[in-house]
């Protein structure tokens, strides 16, 4: 049996403390949002809720999906978050393997060349006359294509394939296999944990992302739903707040929607995040040891 000292025990003691409040602080916005999205309307306007739902009632999120452009908006993320994340993990694998083996004699210019964008970008001006210039605005590609490759996810995904054993590719090129025969029959089949935890960030980053679709998307049909939001929470455009008569309804209810509309964003990506955890947590252990 371990003995701690009494350091040892006050030091844990007050980590404890830390990390409760920590805890307490994130989950207490996400609890307070759902409360409101499903509390009885009438209830809330006579006693706001502090934490637990006021009554029961999926009034708001029912009226919510009444509204026909919320499933288009719906549907626009889901494309984006799915090809987008194809896009991001082949170009990011396709990057981070060459300049993981040392044989490769163009490694380090490379890499190089890559850190040097994590230090330095043209800004938002020249990358919106550069996506202009290209044909890409008011296109779904200038959501697909921008911001394929995150030098600093390639830079963990490098870092493990460098902790695979060399002897995997050299017997692969003493039976004759190139380099594509390689990586992906050999290195990608063992790297699902790198690759699940590049679909998680990447699936993350585009399922919350709203940046590039209020800058290059003039087209309200092919805007994310995170565009929806901002239309909800930030303009307050009473015409995306469903099909309600002027009234007590739409008196009671107009807050609430605001909070079943960051529900209804939230929950799909919330669903699938477990599914990656085993994967995700190893796949960044691994991506962070040191070469």
């Amino acid at each position: 049996m371990v003995k701690y000292s009494q350091g040892d025990l006050v030091f844990q003691a007050v980590v404890l403390f830390l990390l409760t409040i920590i805890a307490v602080a994130c989950a207490y916005p996400m609890l307070y949002v759902l409360s409101m999205s499903i509390s009885d309307s009438v209830k809330i306007a006579v006693n706001p809720v502090l934490l637990l739902p006021r009554g029961f009632s999926l009034k708001a999120m029912a009226l919510l999906f009444e509204n026909p452009s919320i499933w288009r908006y719906y549907g626009n993320t889901v494309f984006y978050t799915v090809f987008g994340t194809a896009i991001r993990i082949i170009m990011t694998v396709l990057l981070a393997y060459p300049i993981s083996r040392k044989t490769f004699g163009g490694r380090n210019p490379i890499a190089g060349f890559a850190i040097f964008t994590m230090l330095f970008s043209g800004g938002m001006i020249p990358t919106y006359i550069i996506i202009n210039k290209l044909g890409l605005y008011n296109t779904i590609w200038s959501i697909l294509l921008p911001g394929a490759i995150s030098v600093y996810y390639a830079i963990i995904t490098r870092t493990f394939f460098a902790s695979l054993p060399d002897s995997l590719v050299e017997s692969a090129k003493i039976d004759g296999a190139n380099d594509f025969t390689i990586l992906f029959k050999i290195i990608i089949p063992i790297s699902k944990a790198i690759l699940a935890t590049l679909a998680i960030f990447y699936s993350v980053d585009l399922w919350n992302s709203y940046l590039p679709a209020l800058l290059y998307l003039p087209n309200s049909n092919l805007h994310p739903l995170q565009m929806f939001l901002v239309k909800i929470l930030i303009n307050n455009d009473p015409q995306l707040l469903g099909s309600m008569e002027m009234g007590l309804d739409r008196l009671f209810l107009g807050d609430q929607l605001k909070y079943a509309c960051i529900v209804a964003a939230c929950l799909p990506i919330l669903c699938v995040y477990p599914f990656f955890q085993k994967h995700f947590t190893q796949g960044v252990m691994l991506g962070s040891l040191k070469e």
